[in-house]
C-alpha cells in the first residue's frame, strides 16, 4: 500500500509539473500589461549629473532622461540635428567687434561673434520629483528639511510627495552657469572658455560661492530673452558649437534640483543629482541599486513627440518606418541588470531573457560564421531562433601613438620619421583585428573614420605608406619595406648605433590585468621582426593617464570617441596648440606641424564644401607622411537582437534611443515559453528508481516488525 502511494504522488507530481515553465525566469514579478525592455549593466555609472557626465556607461542613462534643445534624426544619414525641446532650428547671428550685425555671408575674418538664438517649445513640463513638490503655502515642501526628517529618509522614494513646473528657457541659461562653476567640476568647462563669452569672467566671480547660489548671477554671453528663449554668445564662428547643444550638458536644469540636492545630509544617503537625476525626457530613473538593478519608467508628464516619417531609402523595407507618426515613447519600462560576466549573460540572452547582446569573444565563434567571399553571418543556431545581426563601423578610431617630444621616436627629423614608419609597417592591425577583435575593425588608411564629412569612401583611397593597392585589394605592406626603412633611419637589423645592442623602445599601456598582456606580447613581438626589444610598461590606468600628461610615455595605445559628426572633433586631437604637455589639451602625441595646424586653422570654422573636402585631405596626407601615430583601426559594432526587438538602428551620434525602439511583448513570451520548457523527467526517473531500491527494505522491515519476541 505505501508503495502504490509513494508511485500515486510522483505520478501526480509528474503531471503537475508539465504545465510548468520558465522556472529559470530571473526576473520577479508579472509584466502585465507593460511593455518592458531588458538590458544589462556591468558597473554603475559614476555620474548621472548632466553637467559632468562624459562617458557612455553614463549617457546610456541621462541621454534618455535629460533633453538638451536639439537631437540627431534617429534614421537619416549622414547624421543631421533637428529640434528636440526646441521649437525649431536656432536663429544663427553673426556680429563683428563693434557689435554690428553682419550678413550671413560675411568673412569669417570680420565676424568677432556668432549669437544662436533658441526658441522652446511650450508645454513641456518635468517628471514627477520632490524638488518640485509644493506645500500649502505654495512654498517648496522639501527645501528647508531638518536633520531629524532626513533621520528618515534612505532613498528619494522615501518623499511621499512629486511636484512638476513648465520648463522654461532659464532653466538651460541655468545649466550653462552650471557647467562654469568650479566646483562642478564639468569636464568641458575649459573648451566652453574659449567659445562662450563671459564664461571665463563667471567662473572666477563664483569660485567661491555655493553650487546654488548662481541663478541671480549673470554671465554676460548667456541671455534670457522671454521664458521661451535664450541666447548664447560665443567667440568669433564656430559652427560646430551647434553639435554641443545636442549633447547633455546642455540639457535644463531647475534650480530647484541644485537647492533640493545641496541640503546637508542628503548626500550621505545617496539622495544627490548624480543618483537621482530630473528631467524633461521620455523616462526617469525610478530605482538606482547598483548590487542589483537600476529602472526606467515611462515619464507620465512626456511631452508629444512622434516617430520619424522618414528617413534612408532602404529604412521602409526593414520595416524601419511601420511606426511612422506613431507617439514616443513605446516602452513602458527598461530594467538594466547587474551582470558581470559574459556568459551567464549570453545564457540569458539565448533564453530569451534579455532582448538585445553583443559578442564577446568566447561566443563568437557560436554565433558568427563568415562566408567565403568575406562577409558576416549568423550561425544556424542563430538563425533557427530568429535572432538578427547588425554590424557598424563606430565613428571612433584605436591608435598607436609616438610621444613626439621623444628624443628617439619623436621630432620631426628623416631618421626619426623613418623609425615610425618603419614600425607602423611592423605592427600589423589586419592581423590584431583578426586576432583580438574576431574580424571586428576597420584599418584605418587615415585619421577619419567613415561617416564624418572629409573620410574618402573610393575603394582606391589608401594610406600609400602602409598599403600597396594589388590586383583590386589593398595589400599591407611587407616587412621587408620596414627593415629598409630601419636601415635607412640608422638602425639596420634594429641596432642602435650608440650601444651597439638592439634598440630598446618602451610601449606604455593602462592595460595591466593578466587578460590584457597577449596583447602586450603581441606588439612586442611585432617589433621584433625588426630586431627592436620592446619593453612593456604596465600600470594602472591613473597612472598611465599621468605618464601622457607629463610626456613620461614613449610609444602607447589610446582611442577617441566623437562627441559630434565633425571633422574637426578628430584633428583638434593633432592640433599643436592642444598639445598635451604644453597646453593640457588633448594632443597625446604632443603633434606640431606648422603646415597641418595652419589648415587645421582654416578647416575647422569652414561649413562642409568641396574647399573643406580637399583641405582635410591634405591634411590627412601630411599626416601619413609625418607618422605622429600609427592609425590603428575604426572599431565595428556587431549588435544581436532578437525578432521582438523593433526599429533598431545603429546610431553612433545619438543615445537617446530608447523611445524609439518598441518591443513585441506577445511574441517574446511564447518564444520564452518554447525555449525554457522545464525538463522534469530525469527527476521523476530517479526518484522512481530511489522508490524501486527502497522497496526490498520496506519489506524487509515489515516482516521484521510481525516476527515473534524470542
Amino acid at each position: 500500500m505505501h508503495c502504490r502511494n509513494a508511485l500515486l504522488l510522483l505520478t501526480v507530481f509528474f503531471l503537475t509539473a508539465c504545465t510548468l515553465s520558465q522556472l529559470n525566469n530571473p526576473y520577479s514579478g508579472d509584466e502585465g500589461a507593460q511593455s518592458v525592455l531588458y538590458q544589462s549593466f556591468d558597473e554603475r555609472p559614476k555620474h548621472l549629473d548632466p553637467a559632468v557626465a562624459y562617458s557612455s556607461n553614463e549617457y546610456a542613462f541621462i541621454a534618455q532622461i535629460y533633453e538638451p534643445p536639439f537631437q540627431y534624426h534617429y534614421l537619416k544619414r549622414p547624421y543631421q540635428l533637428m529640434p528636440l525641446a526646441a521649437s525649431k532650428m536656432p536663429e544663427i547671428r553673426y556680429f563683428n567687434a563693434k557689435g554690428e550685425a553682419l550678413e550671413k555671408t560675411a568673412k569669417d575674418s570680420d565676424i568677432a561673434f556668432t549669437d544662436y538664438v533658441i526658441e522652446l517649445q511650450k508645454g513641456i513640463r518635468y517628471q514627477p520629483h520632490p524638488a518640485l513638490a509644493r506645500a500649502a503655502n505654495n512654498g517648496y515642501q522639501y527645501h528647508n528639511l531638518t536633520a531629524e526628517q532626513i533621520v528618515s529618509l534612505n532613498t528619494l522614494n522615501d518623499f511621499k510627495n512629486t511636484g512638476s513646473r513648465e520648463l522654461i528657457a532659464d532653466d538651460y541659461v541655468y545649466q550653462i552657469k552650471r557647467l562654469a562653476h568650479p566646483k562642478v567640476q564639468s569636464p568641458i568647462a575649459e573648451i566652453m572658455k574659449n567659445y562662450i563669452v563671459g564664461f571665463d569672467d563667471f567662473s572666477k566671480q563664483v569660485s567661491n560661492q555655493p553650487k546654488n547660489a548662481i541663478k541671480d548671477i549673470t554671465m554676460s554671453g548667456v541671455t534670457v530673452i522671454n521664458p521661451y528663449q535664450y541666447r548664447v554668445r560665443i567667440k568669433g564662428k564656430y559652427p560646430q558649437f551647434i553639435f554641443w547643444l545636442a549633447m547633455p550638458f546642455f540639457s535644463p536644469m531647475p534650480w530647484e534640483a541644485d537647492v533640493f540636492y545641496n541640503q546637508s545630509g542628503l548626500a550621505e544617503k545617496n539622495i544627490s543629482l548624480d543618483w537621482f537625476p530630473i528631467g524633461t525626457g521620455a523616462y526617469l530613473l525610478a530605482e538606482n541599486n547598483p548590487n542589483r538593478r537600476m529602472v526606467l519608467l515611462k515619464n507620465p508628464n512626456y511631452h508629444v513627440e512622434t516617430y520619424p516619417a522618414e528617413g534612408e531609402a532602404e529604412d521602409q523595407q526593414k520595416g524601419l518606418l511601420a511606426d511612422a507618426g506613431k507617439q514616443l515613447p513605446f516602452i513602458d519600462k527598461v530594467v538594466y541588470m547587474l551582470e558581470k560576466e559574459t556568459i551567464p549573460y549570453w545564457t540569458k540572452f539565448l533564453q530569451g531573457y534579455f532582448d538585445a547582446s553583443g559578442i564577446a569573444s568566447d561566443s563568437f565563434d557560436q554565433a558568427i560564421q563568415f562566408t567565403g567571399s568575406g562577409g558576416v553571418g549568423l550561425t544556424p543556431s542563430m538563425l533557427e531562433k530568429g535572432i538578427k545581426l547588425q554590424t557598424t563601423v563606430e565613428t571612433s578610431i584605436s591608435y598607436m601613438g609616438f610621444n613626439m617630444l621623444d628624443a628617439t621616436v619623436g621630432g620631426n627629423s628623416e631618421q626619426a620619421r623613418k623609425l615610425r614608419q618603419a614600425i607602423t609597417i611592423a605592427v600589423d592591425y589586419d592581423e590584431y583585428i583578426s586576432i583580438f577583435m574576431n574580424g571586428r575593425g576597420l584599418p584605418a588608411q587615415g585619421f577619419l573614420p567613415p561617416g564624418i564629412f572629409g573620410y574618402d569612401e573610393s575603394k582606391q583611397s589608401h594610406n600609400p605608406y602602409l598599403y600597396d593597392w594589388v590586383e583590386g585589394k589593398l595589400q599591407h605592406k611587407p616587412v621587408d619595406v620596414a627593415k629598409q626603412l630601419m636601415v635607412e633611419a640608422g638602425y639596420a637589423n634594429g641596432i642602435d648605433p650608440k650601444t651597439k645592442e638592439p634598440l630598446i623602445l618602451y610601449f606604455d599601456t593602462g592595460l595591466a590585468s593578466i587578460d590584457d598582456r597577449p596583447r602586450s606580447t603581441w606588439y612586442r613581438k611585432q617589433l621584433e621582426k625588426l630586431g627592436i626589444k620592446l619593453v612593456i610598461r604596465a600600470t594602472d590606468y591613473n597612472r598611465f593617464q599621468e605618464k601622457i600628461r607629463t610626456g613620461n610615455a614613449q610609444i602607447f595605445t589610446w582611442g577617441w570617441n566623437a562627441d559630434y559628426p565633425d571633422p574637426e572633433n578628430f584633428f583638434f586631437l593633432l592640433y599643436g596648440g592642444n598639445s598635451k604637455v604644453k597646453y593640457g589639451g588633448e594632443n597625446a602625441v604632443n603633434y606640431q606641424n606648422p603646415s597641418f595646424d595652419k589648415l587645421f586653422e582654416t578647416m575647422r570654422n569652414m561649413d562642409n564644401s568641396t574647399q573643406r573636402y580637399q583641405i582635410i585631405q591634405q591634411m590627412q596626407e601630411i599626416l601619413r607622411h609625418d607618422v605622429p601615430l600609427a592609425f590603428g583601426f575604426h572599431p565595428k559594432r556587431f549588435s544581436l537582437f532578437h525578432s521582438w526587438y523593433k526599429n533598431l538602428k545603429a546610431n553612433s551620434m545619438a543615445n537617446n534611443e530608447l523611445k524609439y525602439l518598441r518591443i513585441d511583448s506577445v511574441a517574446r513570451s511564447q518564444k520564452r515559453q518554447e525555449w525554457n520548457q522545464p525538463i522534469f523527467w530525469p527527476l521523476v526517473l530517479g526518484a522512481v528508481l530511489f522508490v524501486l531500491m527502497l522497496i526490498p527494505a520496506i519489506y524487509a522491515y515489515r516482516r521484521y516488525t510481525k516476527e515473534p519476541l524470542q
